[in-house]
């Protein structure tokens, strides 16, 4: 019988195993470790600060006992270096991979960037799990490998062609892991996520992901812009079911979920117009300021709609939170951060 992920979670604070986070400075590698470390876990973590912050690390120590916060191992390194990651992945029973380089744009203008992080850094990762024996290697895919294919709800079994280098990257992780689950017998599970957002997501700079983007702008009163005329769709997820997922993916004992790759989404649509209209709402600002639409972006995908049925059979998965509830869930981060 399949545990749920409360289930799950009273199973792990009655047994302790040894975890890797890559990227744990990072926005869902340091929730993460928020998680597993209240759950007594010993949790080691690897960050070259790229995209992390220590910032990060801070909020989430502040939310700990003394025990729980001395459970934690940081290295500040590159899983571009494979000295690095050998050196991190030792008596390792769990990898939850986070690191990597995300945003469509940056991918487009810099793509060797990208791809020395998520597929030479990847691999990197990869071959020192395999060659430690870890357990399990659980990793972020994307919702971007579904490429041009138009068809709603997005299933895991039908992909389109790749429209950005960072979905070619995301691609080859899922390839590399299938291939390193045959030939070497490690047991790989892929995320792919869809637009997840909560608390201590990146609001600044120019590959920001667009809540919290959008949120920094107006609580400094500056104007929002919109990419396309606001009818493009997504799967917004909330951080806590992207935990969730990678919990359930490590921790599964379920034989016909192990090397394959799952949505992690909720499985409702909203289009950009309607998360403008959630996000003035949840701030209850005096004003509504109308945004500004622009140029549709490049290698954006127009619409996105995830079926999770597989992940809810196979794993147990449960999403928590919708969109709506998401973004109340945060509001307290949303008025006291700089980034959601």
């Amino acid at each position: 019988m399949l545990s749920s992920y409360a289930q799950l979670k009273k199973q792990l604070l009655n047994e302790q195993h040894v975890w890797l986070i890559t990227g744990v400075a990072g926005f869902i590698g340091s929730h993460l470790l928020e998680q597993l470390l209240q759950l007594n876990q010993q949790v080691i973590g690897i960050d070259n600060f790229a995209t992390g912050h220590q910032e990060n690390l801070d909020t989430v120590f502040k939310k700990l006992t003394h025990f729980q916060a001395s459970q934690f191992t940081f290295y500040e390194g590159d899983i571009c270096s494979f000295v690095d990651c050998k050196k991190v992945i030792t008596d390792v029973e769990y990898i939850l991979h986070q690191a990597a380089l995300g945003s469509v744009p940056r991918s487009i203008e810099t793509p060797e960037i990208t791809n020395a992080t998520n597929v030479t850094g990847f691999l990197n990762v990869l071959i020192a799990a395999k060659n430690a024996s870890v357990k399990r290697f659980v990793y972020a895919s994307s919702s971007s490998v579904y490429g041009d294919s138009p068809s709603l709800p997005k299933k895991e079994e039908t992909i389109g062609r790749p429209l950005s280098p960072y979905a070619v990257s995301k691609y080859t992780n899922e390839l590399y892991a299938q291939a390193f689950s045959a030939c070497y017998g490690l047991e790989t599970i892929g995320l792919r996520y869809f637009n997840v957002f909560g608390s201590r997501q990146d609001s600044n700079g120019p590959y920001a992901a667009v809540i919290p983007r959008w949120i920094n702008a107006l609580k400094n009163s500056q104007p929002v812009y919109i990419h396309g005329d606001g009818k493009t769709t997504r799967d917004f997820c909330y951080v806590k079911n992207a935990v969730q997922a990678n919990l359930l993916a490590a921790m599964t004992k379920n034989p016909e979920a192990v090397n394959k790759v799952y949505n992690v989404a909720v499985g409702e649509q909203h289009s950009l117009n309607e998360l403008y209209n959630l996000i003035v709402n949840t701030l209850e600002l005096p004003k509504k300021p109308q945004p500004i639409y622009q140029d549709f972006r490049q290698g954006d995908i127009r619409n996105s709609l995830a079926d999770v049925s597989l992940i809810k059979a196979d794993l147990c998965y449960e999403p928590t939170h919708t969109l709506q509830s998401g973004l109340k869930d945060a509001q307290q981060s949303i008025l006291d951060e700089n980034i959601l």
